[in-house]
């Protein structure tokens, strides 16, 4: 099998357009139906929600406090407009951080959680990211086990990596299987 990767010459929001084109292209080749978007406060969300017409779309936010006690940086607005065209938006803890990040913060070590983000950023912030949301979602239930999905995820502001993979839930990350690479940076 043969397959084409798109490499960026630089990180962020400035690919987004060209990360849609790319998965919208490569769902309908394969048959997806499910797309999910990483995006912290939702710009990219509603760029996915009005590109993928006829697919379910999946949005996953930063946890609420993330940077700001009681505070969900999804913004009303762009929740709204995602649900409105049949989106859904997933806030949850990240799964590599919850506990992991409150033991590094708390008693300044690493964990696991942390070591296994590191390694997974030799890829990509991107990647790192797609490979996170996708259990998210898995755990949440809205995604099934057993089928290809598209993720895409980004460095920063919009997206610049996606991944076709079959989902799994945390407990099981190290059966996850990323299937193709579409984009992502040359960094």
């Amino acid at each position: 099998m043969e397959s084409r990767i798109v490499y960026f010459e630089k990180l962020g929001r400035e690919n987004t357009e060209e990360v849609l084109r790319i998965v919208g292209q490569r769902a309908e080749e394969l048959g997806i139906k499910t797309v999910l978007v990483a995006s912290t406060r939702g710009d990219t969300a509603v760029q996915a929600v009005e590109a993928f017409k006829g697919l379910r779309v999946i949005a996953v936010s930063h946890s609420t406090g993330f940077n700001e006690p009681n505070v969900q940086r999804f913004i009303k607005e762009n929740r709204k407009i995602v649900e409105s065209n049949g989106g859904i938006v997933l806030t949850a803890t990240h799964a590599f951080a919850g506990v992991s990040r409150a033991l590094r913060s708390k008693v300044e070590t690493v964990a696991i959680g942390d070591i296994i983000a590191s390694v997974l950023r030799i890829f990509g912030q991107g990647t790192k990211v797609a490979c996170e949301i996708s259990m998210m979602v898995a755990d949440g239930g809205l995604v099934r086990t057993d089928e290809e999905i598209i993720v895409v995820a980004g460095s920063g502001r919009g997206a610049d990596t996606a991944l076709v993979l079959t989902p799994v839930t945390s407990q099981n990350f190290f059966d996850l299987k990323v299937k193709e690479i579409l984009c992502k940076p040359h960094f």
